[in-house]
């Protein structure tokens, strides 16, 4: 798990609208090219390396819920789903956030030691 490059991530896809778009027109070529471009780490770091083909999916398919268990800072990621999922016009925001609370409440805190 590369928490680093995860949190990297969808820092950087949430931060703008017209990042927000690209990612939800093909999320998974999306993530594809922004590794290929060199936005992930080229060397392995602290809590991990470049993304493994589980983040990769899990940031592609919006998995909020893997994504916080694999670590994913609570804040950026809450931000990320709401960029992604309410612009997209697949949840409102009441609804997502009723859902992504009730889907990661469960697992506690995450660790975020490095």
């Amino acid at each position: 798990m590369s928490r680093f490059d995860v949190n990297k991530f969808i820092t950087f896809v949430e931060a703008a609208d017209e990042q927000v778009h690209q990612f939800s027109a093909d999320p998974a070529t999306y993530v594809a090219r922004w590794v290929e471009k060199g936005e992930a780490s080229r060397i392995p770091i602290a809590d991990g390396g470049p993304l493994s083909d589980s983040e990769r999916t899990a940031l592609a398919e919006v998995d909020y819920v893997e994504l916080y268990q694999m670590g994913a800072h609570p804040y950026v990621l809450w931000h990320f789903a709401e960029a992604v999922l309410v612009w997209a016009g697949e949840l409102t925001w009441p609804e997502l956030s009723g859902q992504f609370r009730s889907a990661v409440t469960e697992f506690g805190n995450p660790d975020f030691s490095t």
